[in-house]
C-alpha cells in the first residue's frame, strides 16, 4: 500500500525540483540581460538589410554582363552563397532579432524569404517553431523526421529491409551528398504549402512574392544563357544552395541526445543538452550565419546575432557550475559526429549517443 505521507513528500520534492530548475534559467537570463546582450543592434541590421538589394542588383548586372558563357558556372556559386546568406538574415528577422515590433520582423522575414530567396516564410515558420519548442524530441521535432535518412533507431527499424540493409548501415556517408537536393526540396515544400488548403497567413502575398522571385530569376537565366548552360547554371546554384544550408544546420543537433516523446525536461536543459556549438573565429561566425552558437540561439532566440559570441562564455560558465553538459566542437569534428551517429542509427544501435543526464532525469521524473 502506498504511504500518503510519502506520496505527498515525493510530490513536494518534484515540485521543488521544477521550481529550482525554472529559476535556474531565470538566473541565466538575468545575467545575459544585465550584460546588455538582448538589446537591439539596429546599425548592424540596417546595414545588412540595405546591402541585400544592392548585392542582388550587382550580381544580376554582373550575370548579364558576362553573358552566354561557361564562366557563369562560377556566378552560380556566388548566387548560392548570396541566397544562403540572405536566408540567414531572414532567419534572424523571423526570430524577432532585428526590430522590437513583431509586425516589422514578420514582414521583413516574409520579404527576404519569399521575394529574395524564394522560400515560404509561413511554411518555414510553422516548421521551425516546432523545432525550437522541442529540439530532438521524438515524434515532435520535424527536423529529425527526414524522408530519406533515419535519425532514430525506431525510424531505421521501420525502413530496414534486406535490399537496403547495407545502405542503412552506411547512410551517414550519403547524408551530405543528399543535401545537394535540399535546395530543390526547400523550394518545393514552400510552394506546396502556399498552394495547399492548410492555414497560412498572407497566402496571396507569399504566392506573388515566390512567383516573382522564382519566375523572374528563371526568365533572366533563360534570356542570358543557352538552354544547356542555363540547365547547368540552375543545377549548380540549387545544389550548392541546398548543400550550404544543410551544412550550416546539420552540425547543430544531429548526433546530440534524442529525447523520448514522454520525457519532460526543463527549458534550460532541454535546449542546452540537445544543441551543439561550433568553435571558430569570424569566418565560421559569418559562414554559418551565427548558427554556430546554437545553444545561445536556442536559449535566447531573439538575441541579435552579433551578441551570440559574447553570450557563449556566460552560458558555458553558468552550465558548468550546475553540471549541465555544454557541448562545443570544431566544424570538421562535428561532421564526423553526424556521420558516425547516423550510421549508428542505421545499424539499429540502441541509444548510440545516450546522455547520462537525460537518463537520470527520466528516472527522477
Amino acid at each position: 500500500m502506498t504511504d500518503p505521507a510519502a506520496s505527498t513528500a515525493d510530490g513536494a520534492a518534484i515540485a521543488r525540483r521544477g521550481s529550482v530548475r525554472t529559476s535556474e534559467f531565470l538566473g541565466l537570463s538575468r545575467q545575459v540581460k544585465e550584460a546588455g546582450l538582448l538589446r537591439r543592434r539596429y546599425g548592424y541590421y540596417w546595414t545588412a538589410l540595405i546591402s541585400v538589394p544592392i548585392a542582388y542588383s550587382v550580381s544580376v548586372v554582373l550575370f548579364i554582363w558576362i553573358g552566354d558563357s561557361w564562366w557563369q558556372l562560377l556566378t552560380a556559386v556566388g548566387f548560392a552563397v548570396l541566397f544562403t546568406q540572405t536566408a540567414f538574415l531572414g532567419h534572424d528577422a523571423a526570430h524577432r532579432q532585428i526590430f522590437r515590433s513583431g509586425k516589422w520582423n514578420d514582414w521583413t522575414s516574409l520579404v527576404i524569404a519569399d521575394l529574395f530567396v524564394g522560400l515560404s516564410y509561413g511554411w518555414w515558420q510553422h516548421k521551425h517553431t516546432r523545432h525550437h519548442a522541442n529540439p530532438n524530441k521524438e515524434g515532435i521535432d520535424p527536423d529529425i523526421n527526414l524522408p530519406v535518412i533515419a535519425i532514430t533507431t525506431a525510424q531505421a527499424d521501420a525502413r530496414r529491409g534486406r535490399p537496403g540493409r547495407w545502405l542503412m548501415a552506411h547512410q551517414g556517408w550519403f547524408f551530405f551528398p543528399i543535401l545537394a537536393l535540399e535546395g530543390l526540396s526547400l523550394h518545393a515544400s514552400g510552394i506546396r504549402r502556399v498552394l495547399s488548403r492548410e492555414p497560412i497567413a498572407r497566402r496571396w502575398v507569399e504566392i506573388v512574392f515566390i512567383a516573382t522571385r522564382l519566375g523572374g530569376f528563371a526568365i533572366v537565366v533563360l534570356l542570358v544563357l543557352s538552354p544547356g548552360k542555363a540547365a547547368a547554371f540552375v543545377a549548380i546554384q540549387l545544389a550548392l544552395f541546398g548543400f550550404y544550408m544543410g551544412m550550416s544546420f546539420a552540425p547543430n543537433h544531429k548526433g546530440m541526445p534524442i529525447v523520448p516523446k514522454s520525457l519532460k525536461l526543463d527549458f534550460l536543459r532541454r535546449q542546452v543538452m540537445t544543441s551543439r556549438n561550433i568553435r571558430g573565429g569570424l569566418l565560421v561566425d559569418v559562414g554559418m550565419g551565427g548558427l554556430n552558437y546554437q545553444i545561445e540561439h536556442h536559449l535566447f532566440p531573439s538575441m541579435p546575432r552579433p551578441h551570440l559570441r559574447r553570450a557563449a562564455p556566460i552560458v558555458a560558465s553558468y552550465c558548468r557550475a550546475r553540471g549541465i553538459p555544454y557541448t562545443q566542437t570544431g566544424l570538421v569534428e562535428s561532421y564526423r559526429i553526424v556521420v558516425r551517429y547516423i550510421n549508428s542509427a542505421g545499424l539499429g544501435e540502441s541509444d548510440p549517443f545516450s546522455c547520462p543526464l537525460v537518463a537520470q532525469r527520466q528516472t527522477l521524473g
